[in-house]
């Protein structure tokens, strides 16, 4: 079963494109981690999803549902946790939660157990009945994403969730949205944590520009680039050397990291075992300090599929931050 899917969605902002014929299908139960630089245009997909903004043209369906035709219907099955915080400050956190729990027609007894149960389950029992106002960032950013879990949603939009955050808090968002998916709650999340989204996706798609560039799961996705030849040597003077040993086994040049004596490659999966590069590297009277032969980060991935995009098109701003829609 398909949870989300959208088809050739398109949204300008003036003559600036958020998204350019935007195509994504994720299957019902999977975690999707939607990457790309500041301006590809994940926000403003997220918000076309969860019916916060409407798109110029394409279709798109949640849960079953079109999110412009059917907004109040989609509005009942998802959740939606975006970057900026949703709560009130001048209500206490447990407050907070007891007023959504009554919105969602859990009743004032159910309110308040599932507001006690979710303080308690993300660590803030201790804080829960003083003002909001007077907690920590990463506190308030936890309650906002507590905040989307009042009912369990079909479909939950996870926008940057953990920004801001300690290492012990994203560990709980974590541990949420495991256990979200394995119950079966489709989620897509943006981040620009990628060991986030490697850790937590079942699939990644990466978009530039307004368009996916790339997609599939994080480990097909390492395989495309091959693996990755590390070299550092004892003396700079045996660089050409050693690049030219990797240079054959490689398709290109090997780069040479600039007033360093390390060198890296990418070849092909397979093609050559560390102890063979060793030994051509001692064949070619290479002292080498380190030798290592790798799978490639998500990281790298990144950044080979999005180096590639044409940016012609793009009119943003550098130093714009997000790719929210801009304020009128």
């Amino acid at each position: 079963m398909i949870a989300i899917e959208a088809t050739g969605l398109r949204k300008s902002f003036g003559k600036v494109k958020a998204l350019d014929g935007l195509n994504l299908t994720v299957p019902a139960g999977r975690v999707c981690a939607l990457l790309g630089p500041n301006g590809a245009g994940k926000t403003t997909a997220v918000r076309i999803l969860a019916t916060l903004a409407r798109p110029d043209a394409g279709t798109a369906r949640v849960a079953g549902h079109d999110p412009v035709s059917e907004p109040r219907r989609v509005r009942e099955l998802v959740g939606l946790a975006g970057q900026h915080a949703a709560v009130d400050d001048d209500l206490t956190g447990r407050e907070n939660l007891f007023i959504l729990g009554l919105m969602h027609h859990l009743g004032r007894r159910g309110a308040r157990i599932r507001a006690s149960e979710l303080l308690e389950q993300f660590g803030l029992a201790e804080a829960a009945d003083r003002l909001v106002k007077t907690w920590s960032g990463g506190m308030r950013r936890r309650l906002d994403v507590v905040a989307s879990l009042i009912v369990t949603p079909l479909v939950l939009f996870l926008d940057e969730p953990t920004t801001g955050l300690d290492p012990r808090s994203r560990a709980e968002i974590w541990t949420a949205i495991r256990k979200l998916a394995s119950n079966g709650t489709t989620i897509l999340l943006t981040t620009q944590y990628l060991d986030e989204a490697d850790q937590l996706s079942d699939q990644i798609v990466i978009i530039d520009a307004g368009r996916v560039v790339a997609q599939g799961r994080p480990d097909d996705l390492k395989d495309t680039l091959g693996s990755r030849i590390d070299v550092v040597v004892a003396d700079p003077g045996d660089l050409p050397a050693a690049a030219a040993v990797v240079a054959r086994l490689t398709s290109g040049t090997p780069r040479v990291e600039a007033g360093e004596r390390r060198l890296s490659a990418s070849v092909a999966a397979g093609l050559v075992t560390l102890p063979e590069l060793v030994r051509l590297l001692d064949a070619a009277g290479v002292a080498a300090e380190d030798v290592s032969l790798r799978r490639p980060t998500l990281d790298e991935v990144f950044l080979d599929r999005t180096d590639r995009t044409d940016r012609t098109d793009r009119t943003e701003s550098k130093d714009r931050t997000s790719d929210e829609e801009p304020a009128a």
